[in-house]
């Protein structure tokens, strides 16, 4: 992996100049340690593994350089395994558009399935979907789609690796992959809502493969650390760190993922100035800013604030999530300082930012994430994790084991159906 990262811009421009294909291999807008370590793994596998040797295989980091800092647990894992950041390609880096329209650019979704508006010439060069998010736009052949309902995208390249030729899967890849899972699962606790069967049997294979990994609370305990460490960020940082937006006709409002208490964000010195400041030179009429923590036992709390000057806007907003049944966040109000921000504890600690967008969206009018993988998409259901009312793996299921998700992988891979007889 080091050296195939390593390499990955010589063979960028190296194609280029020989007018050669080159398969990009990219996540999504948020860029978050999912998709980066997906876009990375899954790259590493084809170019090992495709039986088109003359294309050159590229993961693309769909953010600007500048960026990069501000994703700090993914920062600490790849310095931690050894893959420099200068190593690494951005989506400033590249002209995809470029290469589009001179017919050599070949593109792999993984952890999205959808480009937004701006990218919606590059549409027709998609050639394959890896991703955990339900389904919103069919594609036709010879686009290969695989969406499972899993809570890592990291989960769905750790099989598809797994069912490819032995030797392929290194301890670097191992070790990015295991850690990808283990905080996209939160160290795989049923508590908070996201891990699934088949997340556990990935990060048990894992470990028998290379019992050299570092345990898992430590691993987990590290990249939480590093993900939530806000250590001089300012607030317009804090609230571009984990950032989406959404919008109807005339209105946009952000979404930013907090990783601190909100309390604790809602006493930082200047804060309403900043976010005022955030929405004005956005364009923004208004924020819900989604904090979470978690305790000893990484159990997850939730809680929300709604940000606007525009009080109609505001009440439609707060309106929406107080009266969400599916879910029902179960808010509670909490104290804020100021009248044009709502504050909330969030009862249904299991109820992520994936599944308030839709809710928020329908509040807007049903339009899809403006800058981001919902962009011009019709609302998506609730997406199907584990402990989540009306899901399907929230019920009785029969344990997995890591030979049992081998076994349905292989299958799959030779056109036979999970269940057939050998």
């Amino acid at each position: 992996m080091e050296r195939f990262v390593a390499g990955s811009r010589a063979a960028l421009q190296d194609h280029i100049q020989q007018h050669q294909e080159i398969h990009v291999v990219m996540g999504n807008e948020a860029c978050d340690l999912d998709s980066t370590v997906s876009a990375l793994a899954l790259a590493y596998f084809l170019a090992q593994t495709s039986p088109a040797p003359k294309a050159a295989f590229v993961p693309v980091l769909n953010i600007p350089r500048a960026d990069f800092a501000l994703r700090t647990e993914t920062t600490f894992l790849l310095r931690d395994r050894g893959i420099p950041a200068a190593s690494l390609i951005f989506r400033d880096e590249i002209d995809l558009g470029g290469l589009h329209h001179a017919g050599l650019l070949s593109l792999t979704l993984v952890d999205h399935h959808v480009l937004p508006g701006a990218d919606a010439a590059l549409e027709e060069a998609v050639v394959e979907v890896l991703d955990h998010r339900p389904l919103e736009r069919d594609r036709g052949p010879p686009c290969q789609v695989t969406v499972e309902p899993v809570g890592s995208c990291a989960t769905l390249v750790t099989e598809r690796i797994l069912q490819g030729p032995p030797g392929v899967l290194d301890r670097t890849t191992a070790a990015l992959l295991h850690g990808t899972i283990l905080l996209d699962c939160i160290n795989l606790s049923p508590a908070a809502g996201k891990v699934t069967p088949r997340d556990v049997a990935c990060v048990s294979l894992l470990e028998e493969r290379f019992p050299e990994l570092p345990a898992r609370d430590a691993v987990f305990g590290a990249l939480q650390a590093a993900k939530f460490d806000v250590t001089g960020l300012t607030t317009e940082q804090m609230l571009r760190k984990d950032l989406k937006v959404l919008s109807s006709d005339d209105v946009v409002v952000a979404i930013s993922g907090v990783f601190e208490d909100l309390e604790i964000f809602l006493l930082r010195p200047g804060l309403l100035q900043d976010l005022e400041a955030f929405c004005q030179s956005r364009g923004y009429a208004g924020l819900v800013a989604m904090t979470v923590s978690f305790n000893e036992h990484h159990e997850p709390t939730r809680k929300l604030a709604v940000y606007s000057r525009q009080e109609p806007l505001r009440s439609t907003l707060c309106r929406a999530l107080e009266e969400a049944t599916t879910p029902s966040l179960l808010l509670q109000l909490l104290p804020s300082p100021w009248p044009c921000v709502v504050a909330y504890a969030q009862g249904n600690a299991v109820a992520t930012r994936k599944k308030v967008l839709p809710i928020l969206r329908a509040a807007l009018g049903g339009l899809g994430a403006a800058g981001g993988p919902e962009d011009d998409v019709v609302p998506p259901p609730t997406p199907m994790n584990s402990l989540v009312e009306e899901c399907p793996l929230a019920q009785a299921v029969p344990p997995l084991c890591p030979q049992d998700v081998l076994e349905r992988v292989s299958r799959i891979a030779v056109g036979q159906p999970p269940g057939s007889p050998k």
